[in-house]
């Protein structure tokens, strides 16, 4: 498992080869997880579940998500990033397909803990791939591949509610695995004929990436809260700021499912202009001013008496939230390699998780308003975090 693996010094046009490769990973793990997610009514009724039933399985994507994230870290260390991307994209292309293909709860379960096991480790995996390459750009470009995950689940999305009318459950997703296995092939091609790249100062055997550094895996630790604080404002924003819109503040249905297009659309935008904005601000002020511009946009959002006003502060968190998931994983691998990216992303996906019901306890205690003042709250810990890491964080 400690085997050595060298690292090629890659020449430029093979970088942005490899670049345009990653990119291509992240936005197709976006584009095929957004249509299964428009598909989950469809296989509710084919399933006969009920709303329980439904809810524990698909506690089996979660479930696969986080057993897989940490050995993929291994698995990472062991052959590289880049055939363990290939590979795993591979079982989530071909899993997608099998939930309609399932007649029974229990089997929907089943299949959903092997795709949500492909969809975690992909994503180790591929962020793994992409903090070599921003180590050996220079650039702090790791915005971008989430914004090209981001893009992707808006297309994923767009494509499946026009194809919803027309397509059945099983054409559709056997549809994306097509698309899916398409789009590895070619992407993979480039990933597979190149060495995760490093920057001549960076070795695979220093302390930093085997987070040996002395308080070291405490920070990968700490930024994995950041993770956390902002996959919790995503959770929390997808399930329930529509129903926030249309309960508390009596908008239309139209307007409450705008609700998180304008988080969403905003965060995208918010993404594509990550690697600038890093570049002007540096890692700490952008986590610092990322977890401000959050904290105020949902405490205006929770907290407005109009719909327009609440659309307005969603759009801000959106804004806000955007640039620190990148952060935090793009550092925890600097750090300590895939091992940190695992440790990050497995705290953020549990703050996904996290989230939807947190909320629903707290608007049972209190009120759902009150309740989503909870994402400020921890947009705020984020900006904390980031003051207090900022030595570690650097530039």
């Amino acid at each position: 498992m400690n085997k050595t693996r060298t690292h090629s010094v890659v020449p430029g046009r093979s970088l942005t080869a490899l670049r345009a490769a990653i990119t291509a990973f992240f936005a197709l793990d976006g584009f095929v997880f957004a249509g299964w997610v428009v598909r989950i009514p469809d296989i509710k009724h084919q399933t006969h579940a009920s709303a329980g039933a439904l809810g524990l399985a698909l506690l089996g994507v979660s479930a696969g998500a986080v057993l897989t994230m940490t050995l993929t870290g291994r698995l990472c260390r062991r052959y590289g990033s880049h055939p363990v991307t290939v590979a795993w994209m591979v079982v989530l292309a071909l899993s997608v397909a099998l939930p309609p293909l399932t007649h029974s709860a229990p089997a929907l379960g089943a299949v959903l803990l092997l795709f949500g096991a492909a969809y975690g480790g992909v994503n180790v995996a591929f962020n793994s791939a992409a903090v070599d390459l921003v180590a050996a750009l220079r650039r702090p470009v790791m915005p971008s591949f989430h914004a090209a995950f981001s893009l992707g689940g808006m297309v994923g999305a767009g494509l499946g509610g026009l194809v919803a009318g027309t397509l059945s459950p099983t054409r559709h997703l056997l549809g994306l695995t097509v698309i899916g296995l398409i789009v590895t092939a070619v992407a993979g091609r480039t990933l597979l004929r190149h060495e995760p790249p490093a920057p001549p100062e960076r070795t695979p055997s220093s302390p930093a990436e085997q987070g040996g550094r002395p308080g070291g895996r405490g920070l990968v630790f700490v930024l994995g809260l950041v993770a956390l604080c902002t996959a919790y404002g995503e959770g929390a924003m997808a399930d329930w700021g529509a129903l926030h819109l249309q309960q508390d503040l009596a908008a239309s249905a139209g307007t409450a499912a705008a609700g998180y297009a304008c988080f969403a659309l905003a965060m995208t935008a918010g993404r594509l202009t990550g690697t600038a904005l890093l570049a002007r601000l540096g890692r700490a002020r952008t986590v610092v001013a990322g977890g401000t511009v959050a904290a105020a946009g949902m405490l205006l959002g929770s907290l407005a008496p109009t719909a327009g006003a609440a659309l307005t502060g969603f759009a801000i968190t959106g804004l806000g939230l955007a640039n620190l998931f990148p952060v935090a994983v793009e550092r925890a691998g600097a750090l300590a390699g895939p091992s940190g990216v695992a440790v990050a992303s497995t705290l953020g996906y549990g703050g996904m998780l996290l989230g939807p019901p947190a909320i629903g306890f707290m608007a049972d205690w209190f009120s759902l308003p009150a309740a989503l003042t909870s994402v400020a709250a921890l947009a705020a810990v984020a900006a904390v975090i980031g003051v207090s890491t900022r030595r570690a964080l650097g530039r």
